[in-house]
């Protein structure tokens, strides 16, 4: 048996899940943990020992943890290339993803899938895809499952504002609506595609969420950068679904601070300013619930850095553990494709 196949990673993933904190403090450190294993994953990147191209969600974390929040653990995630927090939020093995960036026997998908294939059905993250707008259809079609068997479940499909323009959304939006299907859409509108902004790809008019609503879809736009205000909505989503009553919609407004895939700033690109990145970073979803937190007495600084020396050990503990870890064997390379 391989190491990725060991047991434990279930009997973690399942420990995580169950004692998912989904207070104030709780959600605040979920934020945390996923921004320090990004930045050191970003300042491991120069290293070249990682090799797969890397979508890091630094800055969007609220959504990840405010939406997973709001689920229970046989809820089911899909999401897009920009997956590390989803995946983490939904309670994913740290090891299983880092050994996949490393490329490792040990990883998530044994070495094969790199960054943007992350999943672990056995805590509800069924895939991620490269593939622009790929998983949707797939989110819907748990949805149908779900709605089939009259099970309270849901189905979360994450995506940027980029897959609102491919064909598989409009045609998922519309399978959902008719089936009434428990599908949660949520869209994380971070303003780019790539390097190209929303209004030069997206006619003037209504906002994505209001078009959403002509399927007969209930939908919101939220602060993607408040993770209270995030929970809150995808709580009143969840149970809208669970009800039977359909898909829900919600557009998220925030920002990725790096670059499109790989760990660098690029605000020296041409198509966005260092001045616009750096108003975005002053809305910064850990910062606004830190403050709010040490205000209320949630939490004292000293919390705050104790949680950083802790996430910070924890990372570093994947890391080594994967660069211990054997690569693949060639001649398993062909084993789970078909």
């Amino acid at each position: 048996m391989s190491e990725v196949q060991d047991p434990r990673f279930e009997a973690v993933a399942s420990r995580a899940a169950e004692r998912a904190d989904v207070s104030a403090r709780g959600l605040l450190r979920g934020m945390m943990r996923i921004r320090c294993v990004e930045e050191t994953l970003a300042e491991l990147y120069a290293e070249q020992e990682i090799r797969t191209p890397t979508h890091f969600s630094i800055g969007q974390e609220a959504v990840a943890v405010g939406v997973c929040a709001a689920l229970r653990r046989d809820d089911v995630v899909y999401s897009g290339h920009r997956c590390h927090a989803h995946y983490l939020a939904k309670g994913g093995s740290l090891l299983g993803m880092v050994g996949e960036l490393y490329g490792r026997e040990i990883g998530a998908a044994r070495g094969r899938g790199g960054s943007v294939h992350l999943a672990q059905p056995e805590v509800g993250v069924v895939a991620s895809s490269a593939i622009l707008g790929q998983t949707l259809a797939v989110a819907v079609g748990s949805a149908w499952t779900f709605a089939m068997d009259r099970v309270p479940r849901v189905a979360v499909a994450f995506f940027g504002d980029g897959a609102v323009e491919e064909g598989i959304f409009h045609e998922s939006l519309n399978f959902a609506a008719l089936r009434r299907v428990p599908a949660l859409f949520v869209c994380e509108n971070n303003l780019y595609s790539t390097h190209t902004g929303l209004a030069v790809r997206q006619p003037q008019g209504p906002a994505i969420y209001e078009r959403v609503r002509v399927y007969g879809i209930v939908s919101e736009h939220v602060d993607g950068n408040d993770v209270l205000a995030v929970r809150q909505a995808a709580v009143r989503a969840a149970e809208h679904c669970r009800g039977g009553r359909g898909p829900y919609f919600l557009e998220c407004a925030t920002y990725r601070w790096r670059e499109h895939v790989g760990p660098l700033w690029d605000y020296d690109r041409g198509y966005r300013t260092k001045e616009e990145v750096e108003r975005w970073m002053a809305r910064c979803p850990i910062k606004r619930l830190a403050e709010q937190c040490l205000a209320e007495g949630v939490c004292t600084p000293g919390d705050l850095e104790a949680w950083g020396q802790e996430f910070r050990r924890e990372i570093d503990a994947a890391v080594a553990t994967a660069r211990r870890s054997p690569f693949p064997e060639p001649d398993a390379i062909l084993e789970g494709t078909y």
